[in-house]
């Protein structure tokens, strides 16, 4: 009989584990938002890099260096 009662002890209710597990799913659903919220952030800052880029090479290309002819002596 006694080892039946601890054996009844060890055991978790439903409700518990249920607690447990919204718990568990709630914690990981606020690492999957801020991963993505950091996700959109870090893309939205990457577009803005590349196109930044691309204006610099448009103003490299459009200007020329012309005393490349020219000899100075």
């Amino acid at each position: 009989m006694n080892a039946l009662y601890s054996i009844s002890k060890l055991l978790v209710s439903t409700t518990q584990l249920t607690v447990v597990l919204i718990i568990t799913a709630a914690v990981f659903m606020f690492f999957i938002v801020v991963a993505v919220i950091k996700m959109r952030k870090l893309k939205a800052e990457n577009k803005k890099l590349t196109e930044m880029e691309s204006l610099k090479n448009d103003v490299e290309e459009s200007y020329k260096d012309f005393t490349n002819g020219h000899l100075y002596e």
